[in-house]
């Protein structure tokens, strides 16, 4: 047949194109988190495993003045700031790729229902990221913006710091292999049961429609992806950044009050277990930072009870997540996550002063 070759079907040209953004932001996923968390983490367990240490508690920065100060927060800040950077620049370079590379149509079929089972894909798609609650946030965010479910998008921000594989290996070292069995179990009941149940509490007329999906996605075919993501790039760095940084300032400041210092009194009691587990929900760290945290206060006297539940609550959220996630979940939902990651963390320390 003579003549010019007939012109590919647009339809065919966009899955085309759908397909190549796809795998290339699956290669700039694997690509970031094997330099930003997979390499440095396996030096980091041969380390934990020959020194039993993986370094001194981040707590010790701001608090030889005894009560809150603006350096306290500028020494917290520059501390915290320094270990986590890399990986929150990959958090909000993935979230707000997710958006603009990744069809909703895709991640709804797998993710987008209030079923347990995408509450399951969500947490287990979270293992390989090894996130903290901050650095997570922001590809919970893009989760949300793509139509993602409650549940799913909460189980990956909440599994990324609670169920780090690498983290329950350093603490296997450094701590007890006891920890690391408490923090899997109440880990995967926080991560899978308390995700799945919060569906109850988000409306169930936010739940996407495919085809209205697939229908928006066609008229938005025409618009470059790189157009989209400078968009999602600005609207995070405006709406969401400044109040992480203002939160973990705050913190800092506080961290003297939150976490004082400890003495021969401090031991295992319920008063203790209840201080911890509020306090530790609330404070922000880097991944990880709760394994010397907890080291340095039982060096000092703390008792398992109280460790035991900074060991559940510390890395599972914090007030900077919850203030970068406000408008991704409904106040409902995030006020249950609250209140189960306390009480979760209640339970771990109990069950800390009874077998630890």
């Amino acid at each position: 047949m003579s003549g010019p070759k007939a012109l590919i079907p647009i339809g065919q040209q966009h899955r085309r194109k759908t397909v190549w953004l796809a795998v290339l932001f699956v290669l700039i996923t694997i690509a970031g988190l094997t330099y930003v968390k997979w390499w440095p983490y396996y030096g980091k367990a041969l380390s934990a495993a020959a020194e039993r240490s993986i370094g001194t508690s981040i707590l010790d920065a701001g608090r030889s003045a005894g009560t809150p100060s603006l350096q306290a927060a500028w020494e917290y800040a520059l501390l915290y700031f320094k270990a986590v950077w890399k990986a929150a620049v990959l958090g909000i370079l993935l979230g707000t790729l997710l958006q603009s590379m990744l069809p909703s149509q895709w991640l709804l079929k797998v993710l987008g229902k209030t079923t347990f089972g995408s509450t399951a894909a969500g947490g287990l798609a979270a293992l390989p990221g090894m996130m903290c609650s901050c650095c997570a946030a922001p590809v919970a965010i893009g989760m949300r913006k793509q139509k993602v479910s409650t549940g799913a998008a909460l189980a990956f921000w909440i599994g990324n710091p609670t169920l780090n594989p690498a983290v329950l290996v350093f603490m296997t070292f450094v701590l007890s292999w006891k920890f690391t069995l408490l923090r899997l179990f109440f880990g995967i009941l926080l991560t899978f049961g308390v995700s799945y149940l919060a569906n109850r509490f988000a409306d169930p007329k936010a739940v996407a429609d495919l085809h209205s999906v697939e229908a928006s996605e066609r008229d938005q075919a025409a618009e470059p992806w790189w157009k989209r993501w400078v968009s999602n790039m600005a609207s995070m760095l405006l709406k969401v950044i400044p109040a992480y940084v203002l939160a973990v300032l705050i913190l800092g400041a506080l961290q003297v009050w939150m976490f004082p210092h400890l003495g021969e009194t401090a031991g295992n009691d319920l008063i203790m277990i209840f201080f911890f587990a509020v306090m530790g929900m609330l404070f922000v760290i880097p991944t990880a930072a709760e394994i010397p945290i907890i080291q340095s206060f039982m060096a000092f006297g703390l008792g398992t009870g109280p460790a035991a539940a900074l060991l559940l609550t510390l890395p599972a959220i914090s007030l900077p997540s919850l203030l970068m996630l406000r408008k991704s979940f409904p106040a409902k939902v995030l006020g249950f996550v609250i209140l189960s990651v306390v009480a979760l963390g209640i339970l771990c320390g109990i069950a800390g002063m009874l077998v630890l």
